[in-house]
C-alpha cells in the first residue's frame, strides 16, 4: 500500500474523539477525497481536521467564499469520480437547498454532514436542536428521495459514515448525517477497525466493466429501478448530456417528467429495506413503546431499565434511517402497542407526525419535546409511569 492510501487509516484499536473528527475519519476511511466547505459554529472543527487530513491522504480541503460555493464545489468533485461531501448547520443548508435539489435530478452521489444548532435565524449556536430534519426531507425544489442517517454516539458518527458514503454511491442521491451541537462536540472512545475490515465495507468509486451512459432508469420487463453506477467525467463511462430538468435515462428532457419524478423516490423507497436501518431493545413484551432517534435514544435506554425495575413493559424502536421513513416497520412495530412515546430535539415533533400518520388513531401517541437541551431519563421516566397508569 502506498504511503499517501496507508494514512488514511488510523492505528486500529481504541481512540479518543470529539464527534465531529470521529464523522471526518469515517469519511476519510470511506475513501473521501474532496471535501468543500465553509467554517460554520457548530461544524468548524470538520473542516479544519480535513485541512490537515486530507493533503496527507492525497485529497483536497478547500474552503470557499461561501455555501453556495461549497456545494457546487462538491457535486463537480463528484462528476470527475472524487468521493465528496459538505458539512455546515442549518443556515448553511438554507444557502444549499437550490443545489441539492440539482444534484438529486443529475443523480450526483454525495454525502452531507449538518452539525444542527439552534434556530430559526442565526439561533444559539452552540445549542443542538433537531429543527433540520425536515429541510433534510424537502432539501429543494421538486419531489425527490434523500437518505438521512441518525448516530447517537462518536462510533457511530465513523461507522454511520462510511454507510452514508456506500449509500451514496449505490443509490446516486444526497446522503445526510444527522448530528448536533452536543453529538459534533462530545468525546468518547472509537474503536477503529483494521484498515482490511474497513476496506471489506467500503464500495469504491470505479469505472465499471460494462460502460454504459444512462441515467437510472425503470426496466419496462421486471419493474424494477435501474441505478447504474455514479458517471466519471473524463472518461467513456459518463451520459453526453446533463441538463438540470427531468430527463430521460440517456439525459435528454423527457415529455412525461411524472415518469421522472416517479424513478427519483422509488428508486429509494423501492429498496427501502435496505437502507431503513433500526435497531430493537425490550419490545419482545413491551405494551409501550418509544420510538427515538439520535441523542434521545441514550437517555430512553436508562429510562427503559428503570421502568422495567418497576414493571413497566417498555421497550425502544430506534430509528437509525429516519428518511426515507419505514412506514411499514414503524406499522408493525406498534400495532398492539397501548401508547407511543417520541422523545424529540424539537418542539413540533416531526417524527412523532411520521409515527401518528401510520398509528391506529386509537393509540396515543406522546410526544416529549425539548429544545437546546438533552433528555435527562426521568423526565421520559416521568412521561412511562403516566402513560402506564
Amino acid at each position: 500500500m502506498d504511503i499517501e492510501n496507508s494514512k488514511r487509516f488510523l492505528p486500529e484499536g481504541k481512540h479518543l474523539m470529539m464527534g465531529n473528527i470521529a464523522m471526518s475519519e469515517g469519511a476519510i476511511a470511506a475513501g473521501l477525497k474532496f471535501f468543500g466547505g465553509y467554517p460554520i459554529t457548530p461544524s468548524t472543527e470538520v473542516i479544519e481536521h480535513l485541512a490537515v487530513r486530507l493533503p496527507q491522504i492525497g485529497g483536497v480541503c478547500m474552503q470557499m467564499e461561501d455555501e453556495l460555493a461549497s456545494i457546487n464545489a462538491v457535486i463537480g468533485a463528484s462528476l470527475v469520480g472524487a468521493k465528496a461531501m459538505t458539512a455546515t448547520s442549518g443556515p448553511g443548508i438554507s444557502l444549499m437547498t437550490e443545489t441539492i435539489s440539482m444534484a438529486a435530478n443529475l443523480e450526483v452521489p454525495f454525502v452531507f454532514c449538518d452539525v444542527q444548532r439552534n434556530g430559526p435565524g442565526t439561533g444559539f449556536v452552540t445549542e443542538p436542536h433537531h429543527n433540520d430534519i425536515g429541510l433534510m426531507r424537502f432539501a429543494g425544489n421538486g419531489e425527490f428521495q434523500v437518505i438521512t442517517l441518525a448516530p447517537m454516539s462518536c462510533q457511530e458518527l465513523y461507522d454511520l459514515t462510511i454507510t452514508a458514503f456506500n449509500f451514496a454511491e449505490t443509490y446516486r442521491c444526497p446522503v445526510f448525517i444527522m448530528s448536533d451541537a452536543y453529538l459534533g462536540h462530545i468525546h468518547e472512545v472509537v474503536n477503529i477497525p483494521s484498515k482490511e475490515e474497513i476496506l471489506k465495507k467500503v464500495i469504491d468509486r470505479e469505472i465499471p466493466d460494462e460502460i454504459t451512459k444512462k441515467f437510472s432508469y425503470k426496466d419496462d420487463n421486471t419493474g424494477k429501478y435501474i441505478i447504474p453506477k455514479p458517471p466519471i467525467m473524463g472518461t467513456d463511462y459518463c451520459p453526453t448530456m446533463f441538463l438540470s430538468q427531468p430527463h430521460s435515462s440517456e439525459g435528454l428532457p423527457t415529455p412525461k417528467p411524472q415518469l421522472f419524478t416517479e424513478m427519483m423516490i422509488k428508486k429509494i423507497t423501492s429498496n427501502i429495506d435496505k437502507i431503513s436501518l433500526t435497531e430493537s431493545y425490550k419490545l419482545e413484551d413491551a405494551e409501550l413503546i418509544i420510538i427515538a432517534y439520535g441523542l434521545p435514544v441514550r437517555a430512553s435506554y436508562r429510562a427503559v431499565d428503570l421502568a422495567r425495575k418497576e414493571g413497566i413493559k417498555v421497550g425502544i424502536f430506534r430509528l437509525i434511517t429516519i428518511w426515507p421513513f419505514p412506514d411499514e416497520k414503524v406499522k408493525e412495530t406498534v400495532k398492539d402497542a397501548k401508547a407511543v412515546i417520541v422523545p424529540e430535539l424539537n418542539y413540533t415533533g416531526v417524527i412523532a407526525e411520521q409515527v401518528e400518520r401510520v398509528t391506529h388513531l386509537s393509540t396515543p401517541v406522546v410526544r416529549i419535546p425539548n429544545v437546546c437541551e438533552i433528555h435527562h431519563p426521568n423526565d421520559i421516566l416521568k412521561i412511562i409511569k403516566e402513560v402506564a397508569k
